[in-house]
C-alpha cells in the first residue's frame, strides 16, 4: 500500500532497507526492520518507508501496539531533514490514511514529555494529550485522535 504527500512517497519497506534503517536509527537494527515488514504480513499496513526525491529520509507508520487500542502513530526521519516540516507532512497524512483507507477508530501518539517538536508534530496530526503514560520506563505521554 504506497501513498504520496506533497513531497514523500510512502512505501511498504523490504529487506533490502537495511542500510537506510542503520543510517536513520543508527548501527544495526534489521531485527527492527524485520519487525516492521513482519507486521505489513500480518496486518496489511504497518510503518513505510519515507522517500524524499529517491532519497530514504525516515519511516513511519500506523501500526498495533500491545496494550493499546487504536493506531499507533510512530516516525522517525534522518537528522539532516529535521526542521522541513516533513514530519507534520507525514504525521497528518498517517492520520488521514488511518482514518480513512484502515477504518481506525483512534490514532494514538506516545512521546516523551521533553521532546516539544515530536507533541507539536502530533498535534498538528490533531492528536490530543490525553494523559501521562510511562513507557519504557521513563515519564511518557498518551496523545489520541478519535475518528469523527
Amino acid at each position: 500500500m504506497e501513498f504520496r504527500t506533497e513531497r514523500l512517497i510512502l512505501r511498504p519497506p523490504v529487506e533490502d532497507d537495511e542500510q537506510a534503517v542503520s543510517a536513520i536509527f543508527g548501527g544495526s537494527r534489521i531485527s527492527r526492520l524485520q519487525h516492521d515488514i513482519d507486521h505489513w504480513r500480518k496486518h496489511g499496513f504497518g510503518r513505510w518507508v519515507l522517500d524524499r526525491n529517491g532519497r530514504i529520509v525516515g519511516f513511519g507508520g500506523l501500526t498495533y501496539r500491545p496494550g493499546f487500542t487504536g493506531l499507533n502513530l510512530s516516525y522517525h526521519l534522518h537528522p539532516d531533514v529535521w526542521g522541513q516540516g516533513l514530519a507534520s507532512e507525514f504525521a497528518v497524512s498517517a492520520v488521514v490514511i488511518g482514518f480513512r483507507d484502515l477504518a481506525a477508530k483512534k490514532v494514538i501518539g506516545l512521546v516523551r514529555p521533553t521532546n516539544l517538536a515530536s507533541r507539536r508534530v502530533l498535534e498538528k496530526a490533531g492528536l490530543r494529550l490525553e494523559c501521562d503514560f510511562p513507557y519504557g520506563g521513563k515519564p511518557g505521554l498518551l496523545y489520541v485522535r478519535f475518528r469523527l
